[in-house]
């Protein structure tokens, strides 16, 4: 079975580091998977089903932050102590809660008139800026341990996430 008090980047055998091998995360995922899924343990009785079933959940939880960017940044600062989503902390620079504004703005615009072109224009243009804060969060973090910068970053990849939904919705919404 496993250990269910390793950290998620020991249950994968992987360093504790923003960037990860996502090929050996898979790979490792599904082995751990086939392991302990709980069809291997029928015959263990219900005691052995129930801790088949918690390791399963075990290791999904921890794959699932692990291939999410954000997650993962929010993750590690959490093993290094720092509360990255506190609601208490609700500090964003200025000038990215400006922008963020303008998208938004642009968004719903585009949403009224569904415009689809304009909506996945804005999609692309998250995609990029994510890309450019995953790059941002890895050097932080694994180079420079500079945490309050990770914290910020990851603060704004979980706020770009929401305008994506937003704008994922709006797109679903043109296409009605």
């Amino acid at each position: 079975m496993i250990d269910f008090s390793a950290d998620h980047f020991s249950l994968f055998h992987l360093p504790r580091r923003y960037r990860i091998d996502s090929a050996l995360l898979g790979r490792e995922y599904r082995a751990l998977q086939s392991a302990i899924h709980p069809d291997r343990h029928a015959a263990g009785g219900d005691a052995g089903r129930r801790l088949a079933l918690q390791a399963s959940a075990r290791v999904n939880e921890a794959y699932a932050t692990l291939r999410d960017p954000a997650a993962r940044g929010e993750y590690l600062l959490g093993l290094h102590g720092v509360e990255s989503l506190a609601e208490t902390d609700t500090v964003m620079p200025a000038d990215f809660l400006m922008e963020q504004m303008e998208r938004r703005e642009g968004v719903e615009d585009a949403r009224a008139a569904s415009d689809h072109p304009a909506l996945e224009q804005a999609l692309a243009g998250i995609a990029m800026e994510r890309a450019a804060l995953e790059a941002e969060l890895a050097v932080a973090i694994d180079d420079r341990a500079a945490l309050d910068e990770a914290k910020t970053a990851v603060r704004k990849l979980r706020f770009l996430d929401r305008v994506k939904y937003e704008i994922n919705d709006a797109l679903i919404e043109a296409e009605s």
